[in-house]
């Protein structure tokens, strides 16, 4: 049956004529149901659980931050061009919004933290990794393993808190050995350029103080049961993405072999800005999206929309994201 407007105008007339005419129950639960509630005015808890195998995996929506979008973003195309991509995806063209996501994987036997966002070491609308896990009634003291795949500030500065402490005080905290080598190098920190003092420094200020407690791994590596280390280098020398395996299923994670996949998934000839080895970068990214649509496994990102999961379907030249299902039932 369909609706018309005539139809809809005769409902309305009628629910007056009802009113006017003393039927006053019906005014009081109007009443009611129209009450004004207190606008939230921030998300609720984010959080996306799903399964490889055997293993339960969780997004943790780690927060957001917003940065104007100029020709500097990306150094190998037109501003026009990045913003002609953006439009064609509904997002803004003179502002990028940079999502984050932190990633709790549960064996069965650990509780495996893989990358700390920024806790209270970033801004107002980051940081939210530990009340994500809050949420799921898991505490900070709990996480028995944190895993970071580079020591760029967005992913390692939540490891340690503004006041120094420890953010998980029981966890191993394990990193990448070329990474290592390259930011714990206090010779190549002093003479680094003035842009990068800032970034050495976070990363001392973060690991130094239990340099010794910090276990390092090499590419290859089943770094804890079912979680193997793969070289994703380019983005910083130590750069790792994670596969995750179990049941003859792989998820993979691979942080920041793109920015935001609309643009460099799409486009992964492009370089953003804060890749320290371009070219390289450019290999890891077609090297893992190729595999990851060839092979149909799933794929985690650092800085996709939350809740940063799904497939890649190769689309021309490039890549796109299919979002993977969301679901009651794991």
């Amino acid at each position: 049956m369909s609706l018309h407007r005539r139809h809809i105008l005769g409902a309305g007339a009628g629910l007056g004529a009802t009113l006017l005419t003393g039927t006053a129950p019906l005014l009081g639960s109007l009443g009611a149901a129209q009450a004004a509630a207190p606008l939230a005015g921030t998300q609720a808890p984010s959080t996306f659980r799903f399964k490889i195998g055997a293993i339960e995996v969780t997004a943790l929506h780690e927060g957001v931050a917003a940065r104007p979008l100029d020709a500097n973003f990306v150094r190998n195309a037109e501003l026009k061009d990045v913003q002609a991509v953006l439009a064609e995806n509904f997002l803004p063209t003179d502002t990028l919004n940079i999502s984050f996501t932190t990633l709790l994987v549960n064996t069965g036997s650990k509780l495996v933290l893989i990358d700390t966002g920024f806790n209270d070491n970033g801004g107002p609308t980051n940081g939210r990794t530990v009340a994500q896990l809050k949420s799921l009634g898991i505490e900070p003291g709990q996480i028995d393993v944190v895993l970071l795949s580079h020591f760029h500030g967005d992913h390692l500065q939540g490891a340690r808190a503004k006041d120094g402490k420890l953010v998980y005080p029981n966890a191993e905290i394990m990193a990448p050995e070329n990474e290592w080598g390259f930011w714990m190098d206090d010779a190549r920190a002093a003479a680094a350029p003035e842009a990068m003092k800032g970034a050495f420094a976070g990363v001392h200020r973060v690991l130094k103080p239990n340099a010794n407690d910090v276990k390092r791994f090499k590419w290859g590596q089943e770094v804890v049961t079912g979680i193997t280390a793969v070289d994703a280098s380019g983005h910083t020398p130590g750069h790792t993405a994670f596969a995750i395996s179990n049941g003859g299923k792989t998820l993979m994670y691979v942080a920041d072999i793109t920015n935001n996949p609309v643009l460099f998934a799409r486009n992964p000839e492009w370089r953003v800005m804060f890749d320290m080895d371009p070219e390289k970068s450019v290999q890891t990214r077609k090297r893992i999206l190729d595999m990851a649509a060839t092979d149909k496994i799933q794929i985690s990102f650092y800085h996709a929309n939350f809740p940063s999961t799904g497939f890649i379907a190769k689309e021309g030249a490039g890549y796109r994201l299919v979002p993977a299902p969301w679901s009651t039932v794991l």
